[in-house]
């Protein structure tokens, strides 16, 4: 195995500790706004850690190029939906969680 696909591999296994981490997360995590936090921002840097990895193997700039799109648009979209769904949540009454 060579040092690049060596690296690859780490950048691979260490977005899936992030998109573990992340379900682990909305698991346990007391409310609907800490759930979107854990999942949103662990899915984001996993996604981030796995599309490097995937770019040291890459074939050709195009298939770079396709696999930042995908990195920027799953990205954009998951910061959408989460921001839609934490605002149905303060409209049907839901409040953050606190220690008090």
């Amino acid at each position: 195995m060579t040092v690049v696909g060596l690296l690859a591999l780490l950048l691979i296994a260490g977005g899936a500790c992030f998109f573990v981490a992340g379900s682990v997360g909305m698991l346990r995590f007391p409310d609907a706004f800490t759930r979107l936090h854990a999942t949103t921002k662990a899915d984001n840097v996993g996604l981030g850690l796995v599309i490097m990895g995937l770019l040291l193997q890459a074939d050709s700039f195009f298939d770079g190029a396709k696999l930042v799109v995908v990195w920027l648009l799953v990205a954009q979209s998951g910061a959408t939906a989460c921001h839609l769904i934490a605002r149905a949540a303060l409209q049907t009454g839901a409040r953050p969680w606190s220690r008090t």
